[in-house]
């Protein structure tokens, strides 16, 4: 059988021009060379090499292999390469699964930086699971989740990368703009606009509204931020979103932000991989970068 071997005795031959030198390149005593050619040999049944006085000339056959040599070994070089990176976690595709959907101008700023710092490691977002973002890390369709709501299972990591508040949304001349904060009973006959989240996952219902047992007047979901917000200008609705994205918002559109309750709703943007991939160099470097970028 043809190996890499033999690949590379051909292609030391002809770079070396003897025998005797392809022997030395290749860390081998002439005798060793010599046998592992007459094998090759014996077993295709024709010869690569023919005498010149004092030269080796490539047979016919020995041109073909010559040739294959040289496309397959530097592929199989540069193949040996990008494997030792991946091993080091140099190089590779982070695949980041969304759970936080007005996080994406958040993570905007730390792809940027990231992607400069690592040139070899393509970033893949996606934001739709068949089995939900835990089911997509266990599953390895993604390689870290970014959520503010992490569930804590055997085999994954959660950590904390950025503290937030969320507040509720009003546009400029909404009454409640100029309260410092707001309880349950004063969104009773408020539109509440949230994205097409499940309840359940929603904190204005489990940690606002739930435990004073109320509710807003209507719920209505959209899935976009922009159009969310150019409701909420519009006086169509109220909603609720993290502080720093609303910051940013209040630039461009007539929004104000009210802290939910006395105390505020603290939150936290969490990113969660697989414990066996905690030491992947590239997953750590974008884990240290998420911890430092800030908005504004």
């Amino acid at each position: 059988m043809i190996d890499r071997h033999h690949l590379e005795i051909l292609r030391a031959v002809d770079r070396d021009g003897s025998l005797t030198a392809a022997a030395e390149s290749l860390h081998l005593t002439q005798s060793a060379l010599s046998h592992a050619i007459r094998k090759l040999e014996r077993y295709l049944g024709t010869s690569l090499w023919l005498r010149d006085g004092r030269q080796l000339r490539l047979t016919q056959a020995g041109e073909y292999l010559l040739s294959l040599s040289n496309r397959l070994l530097p592929q199989l070089e540069h193949a040996e390469q990008v494997i030792g990176q991946f091993a080091r976690g140099q190089r590779g595709t982070l695949r980041i699964g969304m759970e936080c959907h007005p996080c994406y101008q958040w993570l905007l700023k730390v792809v940027g930086p990231y992607l400069e710092g690592w040139p070899d490691v393509d970033v893949d977002v996606k934001q739709k699971f068949q089995f939900g973002g835990i089911g997509a890390l266990f599953g390895h369709d993604i390689d870290m989740l970014v959520t503010p709501d992490p569930l804590h299972r055997p085999g994954l990591v959660f950590e904390p990368v950025f503290d937030y508040e969320q507040v509720l949304v009003v546009s400029g001349d909404h009454p409640l703009a100029s309260r410092e904060f707001v309880v349950p009973g004063d969104l009773e006959r408020e539109t509440l606009i949230t994205y097409p989240v499940e309840v359940e996952r929603l904190d204005i219902y489990t940690r606002f509204f739930l435990p004073a047992h109320a509710s807003p007047a209507r719920h209505k979901t959209i899935e976009t931020t922009d159009i969310m917000l150019q409701m909420v200008a519009a006086g169509r609705g109220v909603s609720a979103l993290p502080k720093w994205l609303v910051a940013e918002y209040a630039e461009k559109l007539p929004v104000v932000p009210v802290r939910l309750g006395e105390e505020g709703l603290p939150k936290q943007i969490f990113l969660g991989l697989r414990e066996r991939d905690c030491e992947v160099d590239y997953l750590n470097s974008f884990m240290n970068l998420a911890r430092e970028v800030r908005w504004g």
